[in-house]
């Protein structure tokens, strides 16, 4: 089984790491050593997104994902279904008033789920992040996306900036390289 140390790296590095043996070497089985939760979450998320079964054992704060998936890779389809991103770096909408621009972003968010089709996954960054935490006027609207099946994710250093990563109440935490493969996945992207 290859091991990858990457104690005391931040995401995204472990898990462009762990990306980049899988893609030079094949491998079906892989072990890596992470020192902090979030890098657990992020690459345990990723090797699952690989097809790999994922499971973590902690010992001395390092934490050791092991994978394995079976011999054959299974053969992905290509889909022709739409993946509607929506990216939204801000908690407001156009310039001038602050106001004016709280009520667009509410009457946009609104709107997602009359789209046809639904939004496949929206990103919040930067201060946009404050959209998706508890207290917001945004979370019901985001409640209801995600009831649809919409996937929400919020950065995760910019919820660390902001000092409220303990109060997302909608979607979960994401990585900068999640966000930037979800632009490569998305077929269309909308920047309110």
């Amino acid at each position: 089984m290859k091991t990858i140390d990457c104690c005391g790296k931040t995401c995204p590095l472990p898990v462009i790491e762990t990306k980049n043996a899988l893609e030079k070497e094949g491998i079906n089985e892989i072990a890596v050593l992470v020192d902090n939760p979030i890098s657990r979450e992020n690459v345990m998320r990723f090797l699952q997104s690989q097809g790999f079964s994922v499971s973590v054992m902690e010992e001395n704060n390092v934490h050791r994902i092991e994978a394995s998936r079976s011999g054959r890779e299974e053969e992905k389809t290509v889909t022709t279904a739409q993946k509607l991103l929506v990216f939204i770096d801000g908690e407001t909408i156009g310039r001038g008033s602050e106001e004016l621009g709280a009520i667009l972003m509410k009457s946009f968010l609104l709107t997602l789920k009359e789209l046809n089709p639904l939004p496949w996954r929206i990103i919040f960054i930067n201060s946009g992040v404050r959209l998706a935490v508890e207290d917001s006027q945004f979370i019901a609207a985001l409640h209801e996306l995600a009831a649809l099946g919409t996937d929400i994710l919020s950065c995760g250093m910019c919820l660390d900036y902001y000092g409220i990563r303990d109060r997302l109440a909608a979607g979960r935490v994401s990585n900068m390289f999640e966000i930037a493969s979800s632009f490569l996945e998305a077929t269309n992207v909308i920047k309110p």
